[in-house]
């Protein structure tokens, strides 16, 4: 049963003007809001999250169980539906994300944090353990569940699904985005 919101979204961008932006796609009290490391270029441009061809985030998600049917990146507003939100940690867009400097990460880090705390997510899945060990300075992160929350939400971090990373194969990125999705909807009323 697909989880409904009444409010809609509030846009807010993850950029200031002078950069290529890409919206945030939120609405208070989600379960789970997404945070990719830092918008693609095809991403920013076309101003639709995991837009790249070789992305495997709506594949990943939609198998995992997050949502009923396959999602497109311009369906990424739909979302919203399942009691899910998407966002990035770093506003700047590049090519590759080992293009960002952990002093982007800091500089964000505070405005990312009063993000989450406004729009209070019951989770915050950072995909991929580059942007938290930078915003929390923390070297030494793990996968899963984390045991200091971030910005008031329980923080979890997953594989990031970019066609880059090929240290995870489908099977696996669905495996640990599933323990999530368990942990966000089976404990509460609501489930995907």
């Amino acid at each position: 049963m697909p989880h409904l919101l009444l409010k809609e979204s509030t846009p807010s961008m993850t950029c200031s003007d002078s950069l290529q932006c890409l919206p945030d796609i939120l609405a208070p009290g989600l379960s789970v809001v997404f945070c990719g490391i830092n918008p693609g270029m095809l991403a920013a441009s076309t101003g639709r999250h995991f837009a790249g061809r070789g992305n495997r985030f709506w594949r990943v998600m939609h198998l995992a169980g997050f949502t009923p049917e396959l999602l497109r990146p311009e369906d990424d507003h739909a979302l919203l539906q399942y009691g899910c939100g998407l966002t990035t940690a770093a506003p700047r867009a590049t090519s590759r994300a080992a293009d960002l400097s952990r002093l982007e990460f800091k500089a964000a880090a505070s405005d990312f944090e009063r993000k989450i705390e406004r729009y209070a997510p019951m989770y915050v899945a950072f995909l991929g353990k580059m942007a938290l060990a930078a915003m929390s300075g923390k070297r030494d992160i793990e996968w899963g569940l984390q045991a200091a929350p971030f910005g008031g939400s329980r923080a979890w971090v997953l594989p990031n699904p970019s066609g880059l990373n090929r240290a995870f194969s489908l099977d696996a990125l669905v495996n640990a985005y599933r323990e999530l999705h368990r942990a966000a909807f089976t404990r509460s009323a609501v489930a995907c």
